[in-house]
């Protein structure tokens, strides 16, 4: 994945639903529209050229651009974007906190009693090896925590780690439909790869709060094909 030259500056997947962290993670060439996640559009995948900091970085730039322009088309109020607190090491004896429990190793969360999102370099940096669509989808995540956070209760569906997932596939093909994220040969596949990775082989996620790898995976689609409206809880009704 690559930002478009001019996209606004902005920077997770874990996620909470009350005052402690929780867990959760996250093309086509330009001028296509992506395929849904899962269904081979390209061939390749791996790596972008950017560090995994440069991506990190892109990738806040990326959803906070979107939310910021798109906001007002969903919802009441102003919006304020979360505090980015950014990269911590799980495993230091100085490691931040999220009200009085200590972020988790490994992982990358939605704090809401400080409102920030931070993440786990280890986290960021194994999942970058697997393809750098994977940081893309991490934060995407984290800020659809954010998101739910200032929303009326009315509009968070029980499944918060779904929710939250569909609001990351909202975020990221509305972001290449404004133009700000150009979706590369392989990154449809890389972010189904993260979906199932997060949802089946990682000890830090829980199936029974995110979701087994399909139900992530038709998650994500579902906003990617019909935005952020098709991820809350009265859509169609």
């Amino acid at each position: 994945m690559t930002t478009t030259p001019g996209a606004t500056s902005g920077g997770t997947l874990g996620g909470t639903s009350g005052g402690t962290p929780a867990t959760t993670p996250a093309g086509t060439p330009p001028g296509t529209s992506p395929g849904p996640v899962g269904q081979s559009s390209a061939s390749g995948g791996g790596g972008g050229s950017e560090t995994v900091e440069g991506d990190i970085q892109a990738a806040v730039s990326v959803t906070t651009a979107y939310w910021s322009t798109h906001w007002s088309e969903f919802f009441t109020g102003a919006y304020g974007p979360p505090r980015v607190q950014g990269a911590y090491d799980g495993a230091a004896p100085d490691v931040p906190a999220c009200g009085s429990e200590p972020l988790p190793d490994d992982n990358a969360v939605y704090c809401p009693a400080g409102d920030f999102i931070a993440w786990d370099m280890d986290l960021m940096r194994w999942g970058h090896q697997r393809g750098d669509a994977w940081v893309y989808l991490v934060i995407a995540h984290e800020w659809g925590h954010a998101v739910q956070n200032r929303l009326d209760a009315g509009l968070v569906d029980m499944a918060r780690e779904l929710q939250a997932d569909c609001l990351a596939g909202a975020v990221l093909f509305g972001a290449a439909r404004d133009k700000t994220l150009t979706f590369e040969d392989g990154d449809t596949e890389e972010l189904a790869d993260a979906l199932t990775a997060l949802a089946d082989k990682t000890p830090w996620t829980n199936t029974s709060d995110h979701g087994d790898a399909t139900q992530r995976v038709s998650a994500f689609n579902r906003g990617a094909e019909t935005g952020v409206k098709g991820c809350l809880p009265t859509a169609g009704q």
